[in-house]
């Protein structure tokens, strides 16, 4: 497997590394909305790789090296040695989230798929259902990893786009075939419980209107006090942790929108009804400490390998509470990993990974989601 690795601004490009492929096989690319709309960055892009396979996504910030970036667009070149990909893609106007994730799936299967890597919108797809969608067609062996695309803390409209930009929402991947390539992928939070356990009485799907029947949308704004007024923004810092049963462990999720006449609140998965939700806060240190345990996680599921290529994927609330320190969940990876895998990512509105290699596939929110590959 070869890297090229380029970061691009209005300003010019800049390399960062001395590897050019102009021949690779993949660009994966994360950047600004206004980047990816723009058809004269396409036309550049076709330019640089050819007849490359093009997968991008509109983010809340870029992960480049060990740089975490505002307006830019983050591009990773590969080429492979003996692994073969596909491309899909699924317009989900007119789809559930489950029924874009089946047809996304089933475009991919085949005998010696190993990897599934997806992105998809971040404001217009329940990303619970999407991922029960996609694992219940994909071979059992098969992992898969990916995030929602974002727009920085707006939450206005994201983007995805594989070979092109047409503004429609989508969700797209990217299906890695034969015994060659190596796949290691964690995830891990760093965020502090606060107030009772309490338990939700009315929700749908995504929704949740009630706990401990009391309307949700009352109790956040009682337990936010002073920032209850900044919402739906505001929740990025104090995201839900969410379990099914008392005997399993929570995955945690964000507010994506308020709707102040019912009271209630719209995450970006599936908050079931009779589950048990707690809110969270975040600490700083448990953050980077998260971050870190994700890259260890990977690199002992891949051991006696180097990742040759880090995917981070991490969340926008993480990114506005580290706010100018956020490079340092960055490097603690880099420290981690080691200083010559190549890093990139985004920060999303929402992660897609196993908590570890053995676990099962969950949307998560608020977590540091890392994906390495290699070929043997």
């Amino acid at each position: 497997m070869k890297i090229s690795q380029e970061t691009w601004t209005t300003k010019g490009a800049e390399r960062l590394d001395d590897a050019d492929l102009g021949n690779a096989d993949l660009v994966l690319g994360f950047g600004a909305p206004q980047l990816l709309c723009d058809q004269d960055v396409w036309r550049r892009l076709r330019e640089r790789w050819g007849t490359a396979t093009i997968l991008a996504c509109s983010t809340a910030g870029e992960i480049s090296g060990t740089q975490v970036l505002d307006d830019s667009l983050a591009l990773t070149a590969i080429r492979f040695d003996a692994t073969k990909i596909r491309c899909a893609e699924v317009l989900i106007e007119g789809l559930t989230s489950e029924d874009a994730g089946r047809k996304l799936a089933e475009q991919l299967r085949a005998p010696d798929l190993s990897h599934v890597f997806v992105l998809s919108d971040g404001l217009k797809v329940n990303g619970s259902e999407l991922v029960a969608g996609m694992t219940s067609t994909l071979p059992s062996h098969v992992s898969l990893t990916g995030g929602l695309s974002g727009d920085g803390a707006r939450f206005e409209r994201t983007y995805v786009c594989l070979n092109q930009f047409d503004g429609l929402p989508r969700v797209a991947a990217i299906g890695f075939y034969g015994e060659r390539v190596k796949v290691s992928f964690a995830s891990m939070g760093g965020w502090d419980p606060f107030g009772p356990e309490r338990r939700v009485t009315r929700s749908k799907d995504n929704v949740l209107y009630q706990l401990d029947g009391q309307p949700a949308l009352d109790l956040y704004e009682q337990y936010l006090g002073e920032h209850a007024a900044a919402l739906p923004a505001s929740g990025l810092l104090f995201p839900l942790s969410v379990r099914a049963t008392l005997d399993q462990p929570g995955v945690v999720r964000t507010i994506l929108a308020i709707d102040r006449d019912a009271r209630s609140l719209t995450f970006a998965g599936d908050v079931p009804t009779g589950a048990y939700a707690r809110l969270m806060r975040a600490n700083f240190e448990r953050l980077v400490q998260g971050a870190e345990g994700a890259a260890r996680t990977c690199h002992e599921g891949a051991p006696g390998r180097t990742p040759e290529l880090a995917i981070l994927i991490s969340c926008v609330g993480r990114k506005l509470v580290l706010k100018q320190r956020v490079e340092e969940e960055v490097e603690g990876v880099r420290q981690v990993l080691g200083q010559e895998v190549p890093l990139t990512g985004f920060y999303s509105y929402g992660e897609i990974s196993p908590f570890t290699p053995t676990a099962r596939c969950e949307l998560h929110n608020q977590t540091m989601t890392i994906t390495t590959l290699s070929e043997a």
